[in-house]
């Protein structure tokens, strides 16, 4: 018997953990990572009897337990809920316990009211998501209506699922944590080669300057050197730390547009293929834009067409990107993805536009020179 009473079996684990590895690799090779944890409860639906899961967390930003991702259902139900221990006592049992729990009577008491309404469920099935200890959040799950009690054996699967995602969590979480440190030290770095180079120049032009003397032609001329100096200076300063280059890209706009329109023709991508030619300096920026792009259609719209459009005019090459069905919360909710991809924009000497227009349309526009600088 393992240390929660079920029997390990070994090969359990090995296949969860292979199997969850599997779906990761293809969340990352699909450009859906930030759906982590809805496709770690696709995983749970595929491979025990459930039918629809969510996954409670908490958020560290809004310092509240949020449905951090789900499967078969749709998580706008729990856009503004509030959700604790306290009003899901399933919830705090499977946690101190760190055991799977289910019940399939008086579910009012075990989740809000609410909840239990809307989805219709009959049977809840909680697993804890426990790592050294430590709550990372739960499974919330149901079977369809099936009625009987879990097996040892699918109760095992559920069990291990949970351990494994809350150490898939807790990796994502450490991951974060290193990032986050590594920008507060470019943030560093950069405020000290401003304050070395640009400060320094300013405050020595300004010395030069505060004189009562009139200034000759030499050091008016100076003084506007100093002053270009310093600008250019900033300007490194403040586009280094935004972002690490692009990786390079083996395969043209078109084979990822084609890629894209066949792995989610749910989306209906339209392009023109003869009209996708793009300079071989902007290619990675160019797939990376098309990336965030569909991915932040797919997460913040419901599109029924998303049309892509390039152009390339006097040396200035222009991708737009358009689609419907835009959320009225569509703003608020973009994710980094564009945001990163409008760095990488900068760093090449181009920029990228996105927002909503008319017509309930989400547009974004990439624009950059043929030669990157």
């Amino acid at each position: 018997m393992s240390a929660t009473g079920l029997p390990g079996t070994g090969s359990v684990q090995i296949d969860v953990i292979e199997f969850l590895a599997d779906v990761l690799a293809r969340s990352e090779e699909e450009g859906r990572v930030d759906d982590f944890y809805g496709r770690l409860c696709e995983a749970v639906t595929r491979m025990t009897s459930m039918r629809r899961a969510v996954i409670f967390r908490y958020d560290g930003a809004r310092r509240q337990v949020r449905a951090a991702g789900g499967y078969g259902l749709d998580l706008d139900l729990f856009e503004d809920g509030f959700f604790t221990v306290d009003i899901a006592p399933i919830a705090g049992r499977a946690l101190e316990q760190d055991n799977v729990i289910e019940a399939s009577e008086h579910l009012e008491r075990e989740i809000p009211l609410e909840y239990v309404r809307a989805l219709g469920v009959t049977q809840i099935v909680c697993t804890p998501m426990v790592a050294r200890g430590r709550w990372i959040g739960v499974i919330l799950a149901d079977r369809a209506g099936l009625g009987a009690p879990l097996d040892e054996s699918e109760r095992e699967t559920l069990w291990v699922l949970g351990k494994t995602a809350a150490l898939a969590a807790t990796a994502r979480i450490a991951t974060r944590q290193h990032e986050r440190e590594l920008q507060l030290e470019q943030r560093i770095e950069m405020a000290r080669n401003i304050h070395d180079g640009v400060i320094q120049r300013l405050f020595g032009l300004s010395l030069a300057l505060a004189g009562d003397q009139p200034l000759d032609e030499n050091i008016r001329t100076r003084a506007v050197t100093e002053l270009q100096t310093a600008l250019a200076d900033l300007r490194i300063a403040l586009v280094r730390p935004l972002g690490q280059p692009l990786p390079s890209s083996t395969v043209t706009l078109c084979d990822e547009l084609e890629r894209l329109t066949g792995a989610h023709p749910g989306l209906g991508i339209t392009f023109d293929r003869a009209a996708t030619d793009v300079p071989a300096q902007l290619e990675p920026l160019a797939q990376a834009v098309l990336v965030e792009g569909v991915r932040n259609a797919q997460r913040h719209a419901r599109p029924s067409y998303l049309h892509v459009a390039t152009s390339l005019d006097a040396g200035t090459f222009t991708m737009e990107m358009v689609n419907d069905g835009a959320r009225e919360a569509a703003a608020a909710g973009t994710g980094m993805g564009l945001r990163v991809a409008a760095f990488a924009a900068l760093q090449a000497g181009g920029l990228l536009e996105f927002g909503r227009i008319p017509e309930n349309r989400w547009r974004v526009r990439l624009i950059a020179p043929e030669q990157p600088r």
